[in-house]
């Protein structure tokens, strides 16, 4: 019997919360539904969740804060931002905050079981690399473990960064256009992608710092282009 996929949704809206339950659970999904973001933090850091379909506006803790908590403590679950806003600055934040999804209240149920399953089916389409660790000149990398080493300390990336950046060491002294590696991993290439790209080069440049060898080059208006000795 296939195992469910265990699902955090935080909703204060009580006849929302159960409508997104009850359909989200004929879905196949096992739905844990929590009224607030700080009963929603204490559940998370208390079961096993593979997604989070966080309310931004909630009561003791907004979804925006939740989502940073959630990424700091598990940086591989996908999380989806539910808002009743569409301003563009909302959106950006989120992403900045790493999530992989946005939606805007009032939306189709079957738009969000769509985005969520997108991302899912995304997650397991991953290139099956082995466990092999790549040496990028100071580095050890391991796409598996999702870890970045250096001098015996390691940083775990989260998905979406451990996705870019393997994207990039695969094309190593190729350009890697914008819009393909935005189909490939947001399975969109629209403003608000492109800039949560933005930010996950910046930060994958941030954390390949310590070996000015590296470079991830920014070819304006095509794409990146990976420079580095891969062994």
């Amino acid at each position: 019997m296939e195992q469910k996929t265990k699902l955090l949704l935080v909703e204060d809206d009580q006849s929302l919360g159960f409508l997104m339950t009850e359909f989200l659970a004929s879905k196949g999904f096992d739905v844990t539904l929590c009224k607030d973001g700080l009963l929603g933090w204490k559940t998370f850091n208390a079961h096993s969740f593979q997604f989070a379909v966080l309310d931004v506006m909630l009561p003791g803790l907004d979804g925006f804060s939740l989502a940073k908590k959630i990424r700091e403590k598990q940086s591989d679950v996908p999380i989806i931002l539910v808002t009743a806003r569409s301003m563009k600055e909302d959106k950006i934040k989120g992403f900045n905050l790493g999530i992989d999804d946005y939606i805007t209240k009032p939306f189709d149920e079957d738009e969000l079981f769509c985005r969520i399953q997108a991302i899912l089916n995304r997650i397991e389409a991953r290139p099956a690399a082995d466990n092999k660790k790549i040496q990028l000149g100071e580095y050890t990398y391991e796409f598996q473990n999702q870890s970045l080493n250096i001098n015996q300390e390691s940083r775990r990336l989260t998905a979406r960064e451990n996705a870019v950046l393997y994207i990039l060491i695969q094309n190593a002294g190729q350009i890697v256009k914008r819009e393909v590696i935005l189909n490939k991993i947001w399975g969109t290439s629209d403003y608000f992608s492109g800039r949560s790209l933005d930010v996950y080069i910046s930060k994958l440049r941030k954390y390949l710092q310590d070996d000015s060898n590296i470079l991830i080059e920014n070819v304006p208006k095509v794409g990146f282009l990976f420079h580095s000795k891969i062994t």
